[in-house]
């Protein structure tokens, strides 16, 4: 065997059929869809059509509930942690936060930050900037010598309303 003499397997390699494409094409004209009809055209949604009988997908009851205005945290448990700074690939001296939990490959996801969960043991003195925390890390962080800060999220109503007020107020005051 040879490089030069690898080749593809017969057939492995087929260029797509162009349909459409004239009567010498062998699929010129109806372009191989037979005639007439509503499978013959473009956009077919026939295929959970049970003849007018009630489809499966409808006679199957519907289970769950999905909370539009769920959170998504990235957990990360305090053992993890411990583990990451021991093999230094997270600075424990330098305050941690998503972005550093990010870089060192412990939280992934998370559009709402990291939640902070207390699985396993801490022992090293280290400061955090996250979004949650459970009650058993906090009082482990605490424990070894750490602190833990937990931003206050202002909701956008709330916003919007101070703004709006911010502005009647800036308005009153040039008029008096």
């Amino acid at each position: 065997m040879k490089l030069n003499d690898l080749r593809d397997n017969p057939g492995s390699r087929q260029s797509r059929v162009r349909v459409g494409r004239g009567i010498g094409s062998g699929l010129g004209k109806t372009a191989g869809r037979g005639q007439k009809g509503q499978k013959s055209r473009e956009g077919v949604s026939i295929k959970g059509f049970e003849g007018g009988q009630m489809p499966l997908h409808m006679r199957l009851p519907k289970r769950g509930f999905n909370n539009p205005f769920a959170k998504d945290y990235a957990e990360v448990n305090l053992g993890a942690i411990q583990k990451a700074v021991d093999a230094g690939t997270l600075d424990g001296n330098a305050t941690i936060d998503h972005a550093a939990l990010k870089a060192a490959g412990l939280a992934r996801g998370g559009a709402d930050g990291v939640r902070l969960l207390g699985k396993g043991s801490l022992s090293a003195k280290l400061s955090f900037v996250v979004a949650g925390v459970s009650k058993g890390a906090r009082e482990a962080v605490e424990q070894a010598g750490g602190s833990i800060e937990v931003p206050t999220v202002v909701p956008a109503s709330e916003k919007a309303a101070a703004k709006k007020n911010s502005k009647r107020d800036a308005a009153k005051a040039a008029r008096a």
